[in-house]
């Protein structure tokens, strides 16, 4: 079944992330339909900031590699590490040249702020010009940097679908409403990102949600396990160290780390 086709079936597509090849090839071996990747995961791995922009080569590199596996691959390609609408659709045709099935395109910038409205949709329509049969999942941070804006996130969704999105992704909407009202606002399929304990896939089926995806949650739990596991080869406590947040990895990558 070919990508855009996993997003309309009688279940949502559950989508890992991984961040490097080993976990993407282990991902697809445990029999996932398809593999995203994870941008925190792969800025991590490269010891550089996420969302800044800075690991165009990686991501590449990245997706390259991940062409091998014999499930399609989406790349979360940030903001398409550009403000320029040529320069992003440069890189998904690149991409889209090794056999990538989806990108991922966000609307958040490294400042906090969201790129204007105009200038997003004229990006999406150019990535679509250049690589038309690409997934183009795109992402509105509406939400997700901190305010929770019903009207602009429907705004947003709804232009990017018509600017030509084969789909949209709110990451951060958990509400019931707010999703029913995303997927009556826009005619593409709906992606929502995991929160555990908030955004479960039962209910998210039920809602009618096509695509969930756990972003940077593998990423982040395998840092969990490897640690407790370093720590008791020698006896160590560490069973109840918690899975470090987004913000703890963050820290970790500018030097703050504990």
């Amino acid at each position: 079944m070919g990508f855009h086709d996993l997003h309309h079936g009688d279940r949502p597509l559950l989508l890992p992330n991984a961040w490097d090849f080993a976990s993407g090839a282990a991902l697809a071996d445990a029999g996932f339909a398809a593999i995203g990747t994870t941008s925190l995961g792969v800025a991590a791995a490269a010891g550089k900031p996420d969302a800044a922009g800075r690991t165009r080569a990686e991501t590449v590199a990245l997706a390259r590699a991940l062409s091998r596996l014999p499930v399609p691959v989406s790349v979360d390609v940030e903001g398409g590490f550009s403000t320029r609408a040529p320069d992003v659709a440069d890189l998904v045709a690149e991409l889209a040249s090794f056999g990538v099935a989806g990108i991922n395109l966000e609307d958040g910038r490294a400042d906090g702020t969201l790129a204007p409205l105009d200038h997003q949709t004229a990006v999406i329509a150019a990535v679509k010009r250049a690589a038309p049969h690409v997934f183009l999942n795109a992402r509105t941070d509406t939400l997700w940097l901190g305010g929770p804006d019903r009207g602009e996130t429907l705004r947003r969704t709804r232009a990017y679908a018509e600017a030509g999105a084969d789909g949209v992704f709110v990451p951060g909407i958990a509400d019931d409403a707010d999703i029913t009202a995303v997927l009556d606002a826009a005619p593409v399929p709906l992606n929502v990102l995991l929160l555990p304990g908030r955004t479960e896939y039962e209910r998210l089926a039920r809602l009618g949600v096509h695509r969930v995806s756990t972003g940077s949650l593998l990423f982040r739990t395998a840092l969990r396990t490897a640690v407790v596991t370093a720590l008791g080869v020698a006896g160590g406590e560490g069973a109840d160290r918690p899975v470090p947040s987004y913000a703890d990895v963050q820290a970790l990558l500018q030097g703050g780390g504990r």
